[in-house]
Formats: C-alpha cells, sequence, structure tokens
C-alpha cells in the first residue's frame, strides 16, 4: 500500500470519534454520502457568521457571499478540469439539475428521434429522460449489461448508435456495483454516431480524478455531499453546448441554469470540500503531480489529492475482497478479477445464502458498522440481475477508512453469518 497518513488525514473528520457501545462507529456507508472534515464544518457555520445574505446586494455580507459564491464555482471547475467556471452550474442536487438540463434538451429534440440511457445507472440518470422523451415523442433505448462481471454491453451499446440518437447518458461509475465505464470511448463512440453526452459522475467523483476537457463530454453532474461537502449539486455543461440550449428561468434571474436562490452556506461549504481534496494533494499526492501535465495550483492539487486518495483505496478494497472471498455463502457482484480492480470503485455489492442484505446490514448496525441495503435508486440495475426486491449488501470504502476497520467488518460478517 503507497505511503499515506490516513491517520492524520481520519483527525480531520469529527463523526469518525463518535462511539457506540463503547467502540468507535466503522462508516462504510460512503456511497450514500461521505463525512465531512472539520474545514467543511467551519466554512459553513463562517458563512452564517459573516457572510449571510441574499446574492446582488451593494453592502458588505452581500459582497462576500458573492465572492465565496463565485470563488466557488471557480474550485468546482479546478476539480473537473473545467475550461471556464462559467461551465460549472449549481442546485439542490444532480437529479434537480439533471431534470432541468433534461427539460431544456428536450426542447430541441422531435417525435420520431431517439435517445439511450444506461441498464448499470442511478434511475437520476435515466428517469428525466425517459419522462422527457415521453413528453416529445422520443425513442428511449437501453444498453443491456453483462450480468458475469456487471458491465456494459459494449457491442449492444454501438448496435444502439447506429439509430444516431440525440442522446447518450451513462455513468461513469455504478453506485451499487462499483463498475467504472470506459467513459472516454463510451464519448468518443458516441460523438462519432452525433450524439451529446451525458455523464453520472456521482459514484466517480469521490474515488478517482476526473478532466472534463479529456473526457470531451457535453455534461458531466455530480454531488458535493458524496466528495466530503455539504448537500449541494454540480453540473458541468460545455460552454458551447449550454449557450445552444433554451433555458426555463424567471425572467430576471441572472443565470440560465441556477434557477431561484442557491444554498449559499452549502456552496462555502463545497468550496471547502475542494480545498481539503487539494490539501490531501498537497500532503499526499507529491509523487503523482507529474500525471497532470499542465496544470497549476488548486487545480493540480486537487487532482493529485483524488489520485492519492484513488492509489490508498484500491490496496484497501483488494484487502476487502480476500477476505470476503474466504467467507462461505457470501456472493459479490461485479468485477472481482485483480488485474481488473482499476475498472471499478472500492464499492462491494453482496448477496448471502440464507440470509437477506436487509438482515446482515442491521446485525451490523447493531455492532456499530454503517453498510447499505438495497437497490439505491440503481433499481433498473438490480432487477436485471434477478435482484429485486431485496437488493444488496453495499460495503463502500472511501479514504478515511483504514485496514483495521475492514478487519473488523469481515470479522463480524464471519460472526454473523455463523
Amino acid at each position: 500500500m503507497p505511503e499515506f497518513d490516513v491517520a492524520a488525514l481520519r483527525s480531520r473528520f469529527p463523526a469518525l470519534a463518535i462511539e457506540q457501545d463503547g467502540r468507535p462507529v466503522a462508516l462504510f456507508d460512503g456511497p450514500g454520502g461521505t463525512q465531512v472534515p472539520d474545514s467543511v464544518i467551519e466554512a459553513v457555520s463562517r458563512y452564517y457568521r459573516e457572510s449571510n445574505a441574499n446574492h446582488g446586494g451593494t453592502f458588505l455580507t452581500s459582497e462576500r457571499s458573492d465572492a465565496v459564491v463565485d470563488d466557488a464555482h471557480v474550485a468546482l471547475a479546478d476539480l473537473l478540469n473545467a475550461a471556464s467556471s462559467s461551465e460549472i452550474k449549481l442546485g439542490a442536487n444532480m437529479t434537480t439539475l439533471t431534470m432541468h438540463a433534461a427539460r431544456s434538451l428536450a426542447a430541441t429534440w422531435s417525435q420520431g428521434d431517439e435517445i439511450v440511457v444506461s441498464g448499470l445507472d442511478h434511475e437520476a440518470n435515466v428517469g428525466p429522460w425517459r419522462s422527457a422523451a415521453a413528453d416529445r415523442g422520443v425513442t428511449v433505448h437501453t444498453v443491456a449489461i453483462r450480468p458475469d462481471d456487471v458491465t456494459l454491453d459494449l457491442e449492444a451499446y454501438d448496435a444502439l448508435l447506429h439509430g444516431r440518437p440525440k442522446l447518450v447518458a451513462f455513468g461513469y461509475a455504478s453506485n451499487a456495483v462499483g463498475t467504472i465505464n470506459p467513459v472516454p470511448e463510451l464519448i468518443r463512440r458516441a460523438h462519432e454516431a452525433g450524439a451529446l453526452t451525458y455523464v453520472d459522475a456521482v459514484h466517480a467523483a469521490p474515488h478517482l480524478p476526473i478532466d472534463v476537457q479529456a473526457l470531451g463530454t457535453d455534461f458531466l453532474a455530480c454531488s458535493v455531499y458524496k466528495f466530503f461537502g455539504p448537500h449541494v449539486g454540480v453540473l458541468y455543461g460545455r460552454a458551447e453546448v449550454l449557450e445552444s440550449l433554451p433555458t426555463y428561468k424567471l425572467r430576471p434571474a441572472f443565470d440560465r441554469f441556477e434557477t431561484g436562490t442557491l444554498n449559499f452556506e452549502g456552496i462555502a461549504g463545497a468550496r471547502a470540500a475542494v480545498e481539503y481534496i487539494a490539501h490531501v494533494g498537497r500532503t499526499q499526492g507529491a509523487a503523482l503531480r507529474g500525471a497532470f501535465a499542465g496544470m497549476s495550483g488548486r487545480r493540480l492539487d486537487a487532482h493529485a489529492g483524488m489520485a492519492a486518495i484513488r492509489a490508498y483505496e484500491l490496496p484497501l478494497f483488494a484487502r476487502l475482497l480476500d477476505g470476503l472471498e474466504e467467507i462461505p455463502g457470501v456472493r459479490i457482484w461485479g468485477i472481482t478479477d485483480r488485474s481488473r480492480l482499476t475498472e471499478r470503485t472500492p464499492t462491494a455489492a453482496l448477496t448471502f445464502a440464507g440470509t437477506t442484505p436487509e438482515a446482515v446490514a442491521t446485525e451490523l448496525g447493531a455492532r456499530g458498522i454503517a453498510t447499505w441495503w438495497g437497490d439505491f435508486y440503481a433499481t433498473g440495475l438490480i432487477e436485471r440481475l434477478g435482484l429485486a426486491p431485496e437488493g444488496v449488501l453495499r460495503i463502500g470504502l472511501t479514504h478515511y477508512n483504514t485496514a483495521g476497520e475492514v478487519d473488523r467488518l469481515l470479522e463480524e460478517l464471519r460472526s454473523i453469518l455463523g
């Protein structure tokens, strides 16, 4: 495992000190929302103490608030390597932003057009497109999955592109089973077919560096509460595409895609979350900075930080896999081939012989270990795998988890499963 001072970083997360029955809790619930560092908590508090005002006032607190929001756009552009902060749009969450984008994009479609969605995705990148398509008389095609390793069927994907769809929407990584899609290749093929691309990066953003310019995508959405910040949604849109779309907004609104008064205190925390990731890059990612030629400052620090997080998490996940494979009756869904772990996030989806994911999650929770069970809004995927309605037990590692916590989890699973 590479050098990574997890103890120093853990000390920044107050929630990791919570105890249950005299023992620290072990939090493997990151895919549902990560914990936040002290600096994010302080940033939200500081906003209320020093900057709490509405947008556009000619007085001190409003000017401070606007400066915080403006720099948050720049910070998130740094995190995603957007060409300009004007390509970053903020909102309540990824789902709401995607609903808004779907309405605008659908206004450019005509009856008989086609769009493509993925059978691997969270409903937030499926439902909005199906609803918009139904309004416009547009046909929706779904890319099939390969059940053996729970990956997209690329031959089926190519076949659907022959219809020259207007839009192709897919996830960067599956929030249910951890599969990372070959995103650059999917985008390239979609563009060759004349389609725009919309990438759901909610599950990928806490685990790896994202470069929207290198990807070439038209849209990419994520949620700050999945990468150590508050509940704020982020939408990247390529400038020329955003400018070409009709929008639905109030007449006085200053931005065509950021509708209504934003969650300014949450946005202050979002900026602090990027600063935290940049801190990880400065303190833990020195050896990885050379991979990001052309970047500097916070942008370089943030990408090095995410690379350092990725380098720490994958060996920790391999340790988890080793232990799970030794427990009788456990089935791991998704990629388990050790030579292919770079094709996934450190998120394990499990089912069990003789008991349910709910029962195991409940017993783990009683023992101070946080996991999730169900379908996590990846409803179509869980149905395609034949696992509805119980779903799976999801164990999500993040960079603040430790080898000791993984070993404790495995020990408790062995005890529960007998």
